[in-house]
């Protein structure tokens, strides 16, 4: 990831926030058969103090990225968006993508069984705390045991980074009379809006 000063992401509480907010991932391993990237869902690790990530990969996935014998890059991906260059005002312009990203890289350690179901019972925990009637993995004595029984077909894994790559590019280095134009558009209704994108810019520059 090029790094250009005015859009470094250096602060934790911020890596937190777009982990936290976009726990969908994709998991990139260079094996000694090539590149392999895959798609999990992970969660921030609340029981590190360091930043950490949990999550699982489906069996044969462990064997197929060779999880835990080399260094994996996982990428998140925050909101992200076209800019067109109309929108900048009359001034020469070209066209960019603003968007908010981070490359998480070390060697995973791999969890032990009891530890992998108690990471994937946070995990459906987390996401079915929104639906109106949640199934929990421990909601009954069913689910319980069908949990056990589908968990043995998942490896957990824990990233402690070793090295952290993130960017914030959200025209910070643009006037504030073009962040305006551009954030106007974006909650716009064309072709290009983005809601949630808008709603970064306003919040990198410190807008509630």
């Amino acid at each position: 990831m090029r790094k250009t000063p005015a859009f470094v992401l250096d602060d934790e509480a911020e890596l937190r926030r777009l982990i936290e907010l976009n726990p969908w991932i994709t998991l990139v391993s260079h094996t000694s058969k090539g590149l392999v990237a895959s798609h999990y869902a992970v969660l921030l690790d609340d029981s590190r103090d360091e930043l950490a990530i949990v999550g699982h990969v489906g069996r044969p996935d462990e064997r197929v990225h060779e999880l835990g014998q080399h260094e994996v890059m996982v990428v998140v991906q925050g909101p992200h968006g076209y800019i067109s260059p109309s929108w900048y005002g009359a001034d020469p312009a070209v066209p960019t993508w603003n968007f908010t990203s981070a490359h998480l890289s070390g060697v995973p350690e791999i969890l032990d069984a009891d530890e992998n179901l108690r990471v994937l019972d946070r995990l459906v925990a987390h996401f079915e705390k929104h639906v109106d009637e949640p199934r929990l993995m421990r909601g009954t004595a069913e689910n319980s045991a069908f949990a056990d029984a589908i968990s043995a077909g998942t490896v957990g894994f824990r990233l402690v980074p070793t090295r952290i790559e993130a960017k914030t590019k959200l025209s910070q280095n643009k006037p504030e009379a073009t962040v305006d134009r551009i954030i106007s558009e974006l909650e716009g209704d064309g072709p290009y809006a983005s809601e949630a994108l808008a709603a970064e810019m306003r919040r990198v520059r410190g807008e509630k």
